[in-house]
């Protein structure tokens, strides 16, 4: 599902509406809702309006886990941390307990990094199939998702959730979650705005290229739901959609 919208604002205003509502149902029906947070500018906007009434009086905060679905290997006050993003846009600001706040740790080996998360993962989702409940992500204009780069050796990872993972001329090293278990959950949304993401859009939208070149072409729900919310500067090139 495809949806398009005049700008970031109206996008945001979207997403945060969403988030509000599928988080409360997901609370009332199981008791806890996990929510796997993406990074970059994009979904900033959103966060900082669950942070703002009324939203902010909307969700149950107390029976949200939040995970992120990768970072930087950086310290958590460094500003390239996704963590530090989120924090400062949303979770300093919402009474969420700080036991359900499980960042990637981005302040040491990024390969002990991804074990640790990933048995993170696997310890709270013991006993029950690993499936967040809404998974937010944005689109790179390179096809990118989470930290899921073009023709890295982690989209072909079946068996990990977690993986250090280095982009293409970048020094810096990453940890990802996998399409594996992105792909389990509940409901996936990606956010896209900018006219600079027209191009990369109609590519994984319509022209279906590999998706091992255009990695968000992996992000494909087993038993979910996958929803794109867009503006409408990034959907120009766009043949068809849903509209908004």
């Amino acid at each position: 599902m495809i949806s398009v919208y005049p700008d970031l604002e109206a996008l945001s205003r979207a997403a945060a509406d969403l988030f509000a509502e599928w988080v409360a149902r997901a609370v009332a029906d199981r008791g806890r809702c996990a929510i796997l947070l993406a990074g970059g500018t994009t979904p900033r906007s959103t966060y900082e309006l669950l942070a703002e009434k009324p939203l902010r009086d909307q969700v149950p905060w107390g029976g949200l886990h939040f995970f992120w679905g990768d970072e930087r290997s950086v310290p958590s006050d460094d500003p390239r941390s996704n963590a530090r993003m989120v924090h400062r846009a949303l979770l300093d600001l919402v009474p969420v307990p700080a036991g359900q706040v499980h960042p990637i740790p981005g302040d040491r080996d990024p390969r002990q990094a991804a074990d640790e998360y990933e048995e993170l993962l696997r310890r709270f989702f013991a006993g029950a199939a690993p499936r967040f409940d809404l998974v937010l992500l944005g689109l790179g204009d390179d096809g990118h998702t989470a930290s899921l780069f073009p023709d890295s050796p982690v989209l072909e990872e079946r068996q990990r959730w977690a993986s250090a993972t280095r982009r293409a001329g970048e020094e810096i090293v990453r940890v990802t979650l996998t399409p594996t278990l992105i792909n389990q959950a509940d409901l996936v949304v990606f956010l896209v705005a900018g006219d600079d993401k027209a191009t990369v859009l109609r590519e994984v939208l319509e022209d279906h290229p590999d998706p091992r070149s255009r990695p968000a072409r992996m992000i494909m729900p087993e038993q979910g739901e996958l929803r794109w919310l867009v503006d409408q500067s990034a959907a120009r090139l766009l043949r068809r959609t849903n509209g908004r």
